[in-house]
């Protein structure tokens, strides 16, 4: 009869704790497996379409046409020279570059302002002017297009950047103000209790204070107005008819897709693809970390 110190009854408890970890092991092994297949499955999807426009923004329409898949000859960068001033994709370039700046300043400030009182202060009645501002992000913009038009034109912005302006704001508030509403929840309330007993009011403390500290935050949510209102399509193409110098870069790409009829200029419309799409690349690669960090910062605190 063996006794619980007996070294000969180790092994077995050993063995059978080890046989009981092996079906745990290969079924997270098998989940990782299909995880990571499944994101270079993804990854692909977005990269080759990517990919593909590029090099054939450097081709011409013989090359698009009779070799779709292959690399491009020579690099032909009249392609995307004869895309900013032909088709002036560099006007509508500028264009959507001052509006969307214009648009996501706006978004932020006021998104910021309106969060750090829903997250921050007490008053009657916040909750329910909380949700109202949260409510519009079951309202997606096609059900608004009628009276938002006659909004507008009424208001005498139709066709101007000051009324895109403020319209690209009022459809981003809703998010902007929901996510950093959870943001600001976030932040330690003993430094801004520091801070108003060393004397610092309100307004500064917010701008001084709470802001910097908001900074992940900021970042994210700035990141995914600017894509949102650079990808913007339909709002532009309803509310700036008219005068198209003043049309944005979605406006310029379509009008340059329906132009081209049977002539069939397909390395100018993939150079015009390219240059509006650099943009987007560009803020990706600069602010990932920042991205991420504001989307983590939350759980981490």
């Amino acid at each position: 009869m063996t006794t619980v110190d007996d070294p000969t009854a180790r092994p077995c408890a050993t063995t059978t704790a080890r046989a009981a970890d092996r079906p745990v092991r290969r079924e997270r092994g098998v989940a990782n497996v299909l995880s990571h297949g499944f994101l270079l499955f993804w990854a692909a999807l977005t990269v080759l379409p990517l990919l593909w426009m590029f090099l054939s923004s450097f081709k011409s329409n013989g090359e698009i046409l009779a070799d779709p898949w292959g690399l491009p000859e020579t690099l032909r960068w009249d392609n995307w020279a004869r895309a900013w001033t032909g088709a002036h994709i560099g006007r509508y370039f500028l264009n959507s570059l001052v509006v969307v700046a214009g648009s996501v300043s706006l978004t932020m400030l006021m998104g910021a302002t309106a969060a750090y009182v829903f997250a921050r202060y007490e008053f009657r009645g916040r909750q329910i002017v909380y949700y109202l501002f949260v409510g519009g992000l079951m309202f997606p913009v096609f059900l608004a297009l009628v009276p938002l038009f006659f909004v507008v034109r009424n208001a005498g912005l139709f066709g101007t950047w000051t009324g895109l302006i403020l319209v690209y704001a009022a459809y981003s508030l809703p998010f902007t103000v929901f996510f950093l509403t959870a943001f600001f929840r976030t932040l330690p309330t003993s430094v801004a209790e520091a801070a108003l007993v060393d004397g610092c009011g309100h307004f500064r403390l917010f701008f001084r204070v709470m802001l910097p500290m908001a900074r992940p935050g900021l970042i994210s949510v700035g990141i995914f107005n600017f894509l949102s209102h650079w990808n913007q399509f339909l709002l532009p193409q309803v509310l700036m008819q008219g005068d198209e110098s003043k049309w944005m870069l979605a406006q310029g790409l379509f009008a340059l897709s329906v132009s081209q009829g049977y002539a069939g200029d397909y390395a100018r419309l993939f150079a015009g693809l390219s240059i509006a799409v650099l943009p987007v690349l560009a803020v990706y690669v600069a602010f990932q970390r920042q991205v991420q960090a504001g989307l983590t910062a939350g759980q981490l605190k």
